[in-house]
């Protein structure tokens, strides 16, 4: 049996597009989807925070009525997403037996937005105006459990909670299942969805997010000196993963392969990276290994990069350990917004595309870098190099590492 595991089928909802397509375009454009909000609480309450990246297409436009209204948010944009990944691999009705098919989609928050209105309706209306859908749309597990019943998939629904790491361990989870011989097709991201007062005013009070309200579309800079915190952002990504010999039995396209993984812990500090990367490093050391690659095959690391002051020297830390000066780094989140346990399976997305395509999207807002990066970040025009290797990095709170590492098939 092989133990190639290749990307058939991508998927993705975000700040920029309802699609892959639209969102790589603007990604090359170096198009920004950070706005003010225009919500009534943002005034009512006084929020410091004013900006944020929502979807570029509305989810309960896109689902039917009545499915949307059984729905969260997150739920939703992990549907739209698996459906576009499954639809993009082309495995239809009878593609692979479903005893053979599983699901990981991780979230970092869930439905919060849920929780949060149900307990409002609760204290104002009474127990008898709660949905009875309650809890099946608020729980974590919600988003990996409606793709998994929406593809009737038998050989395990995960859903993996990490923080921002979430989209990224599940495509890790997804690997290691494949490897393990427990499926021989996995449906794999991440989605988040909480744009909402509490969430908003809780990283605000934690001094994370950024405050350049006046300029949305300048508000995340990854590695730049005038950063000052992330933009919350929303949506889903999700890949189709098969093994390598399944997938050519089928004459199936393929984008690419997973070729290695790595995941580690800091133990260091629920909210705050260990200063001297050795979590990350571990992580991508890990992947390395897994891929049986070299750090010098290695050209393009898709940053984590949220734009945080401690958090952005702190990665390029850990590449120039393990990997070196020379790869090219881009940084999404500048473009997308951070979409929490959404982020590393989106970013997983573009990281493939970088790979098959040969071209880094740049990072958007870098006007004055910060000294302590000396890497190479691309900045106003997408570059196009040579890709053999490239790795996804995430990172989440709790301590919470992912490393990803992308090939050519």
């Amino acid at each position: 049996m092989s133990t190639d595991i290749v990307i058939t089928g991508l998927g993705a909802t975000t700040p920029l597009g309802g699609d892959v397509r639209a969102t790589w375009d603007a990604l090359l454009a170096g198009r920004s989807g950070v706005s003010r909000m225009r919500d009534d609480w943002v005034e009512r309450y006084g929020l410091p925070v004013r900006i944020a990246a929502r979807l570029a297409v509305d989810p309960a436009g896109v689902l039917p009525r009545t499915e949307a209204r059984r729905m969260d948010r997150c739920e939703q944009v992990a549907v739209i997403a698996a459906r576009q990944a499954w639809a993009d691999a082309g495995l239809g009705e009878d593609g692979v037996d479903r005893e053979r098919l599983g699901v990981v989609l991780g979230t970092g928050i869930g439905g919060a937005a849920t929780w949060l209105d149900q307990d409002r309706l609760l204290r104002t209306a009474g127990p008898r105006r709660v949905s009875p859908l309650t809890i099946p749309i608020l729980m974590p597990n919600g988003p990996a459990a409606y793709v998994g019943l929406d593809l009737r998939a038998r050989a395990g629904v995960h859903a993996p909670v990490s923080a921002c790491a979430s989209g990224a361990e599940a495509l890790a989870w997804a690997f290691r299942m494949i490897r393990a011989g427990e499926a021989d097709v996995v449906v794999a991201g991440g989605a988040d969805a909480c744009i909402h007062p509490l969430p908003m005013a809780g990283f605000a009070q934690a001094r994370a997010m950024s405050t350049r309200n006046d300029e949305p579309e300048k508000a995340s800079r990854p590695f730049d000196v005038s950063r000052d915190g992330f933009v919350l952002g929303e949506g889903a990504g999700v890949m189709v993963l098969e093994r390598a010999d399944f997938a050519r039995a089928r004459d199936a396209r393929i984008h690419g392969r997973l070729a290695g993984v790595g995941t580690s812990s800091d133990g260091h500090h629920i909210t705050a990276v260990d200063p001297e990367g050795h979590g990350q490093s571990r992580a991508i050391a890990a992947a390395l290994r897994v891929a049986g690659l070299s750090r010098t095959d290695v050209r393009h690391v898709n940053c984590h990069a949220t734009s945080t002051p401690a958090g952005d020297v702190t990665e390029t830390v850990a590449i120039r350990r393990v990997i070196g000066d020379h790869p090219v780094l881009t940084a999404p989140k500048s473009s997308l917004g951070h979409l929490m346990g959404a982020a590393g399976a989106v970013e997983g997305v573009v990281t493939l595309l970088s790979v098959r395509d040969d071209i880094v999207p740049p990072t958007l807002n870098l006007v004055d870098p910060d000294p302590a990066v000396r890497l190479d970040v691309v900045t106003r025009e997408p570059r196009r190099t040579g890709i053999g290797a490239a790795v996804s990095n995430s990172a989440g709170f709790g301590g919470h590492n992912v490393a990803l590492i992308f090939t050519k098939a």
